[in-house]
């Protein structure tokens, strides 16, 4: 029973090695998302970190700043979604689609 819970932890090991490997991997990765037919567009990695937001003149008008608002808000959204589901596709990788507890 010892000898098994040695082999458990030693696999337990190596998975969170392969976790870590891929979190790394995935930090230099990138999504991009748009909103508004490309008017807005983010760019986030697998961190889900910001990594640029550009926004196009033509979608800026003072007197709507709540559509502006809007754009952005779903542009990020999607990105971030995107970064999620790109992680989750590599976890699934090592994980054989068992889910990580406090991964999101």
């Amino acid at each position: 029973m010892v000898k098994n819970i040695g082999k458990l932890l030693k696999e337990a090991h190596k998975i969170q090695e392969e976790i870590s490997r891929i979190q790394e991997e995935l930090s230099k990765r990138e999504v991009e998302a748009t909103a508004g037919g490309g008017m807005v567009q983010v760019v986030v990695n697998g961190n889900q970190e910001i990594v640029s937001l550009k926004i196009e003149k033509e979608v800026v008008n003072p007197d709507d700043i709540e559509m502006l608002e809007s754009l952005i808000i779903a542009a990020v959204n999607e990105a971030v979604r995107r970064s999620r589901e790109m992680l989750t596709e590599e976890l699934a990788k090592i994980t054989g689609g068992l889910p990580i507890p406090g991964m999101f």
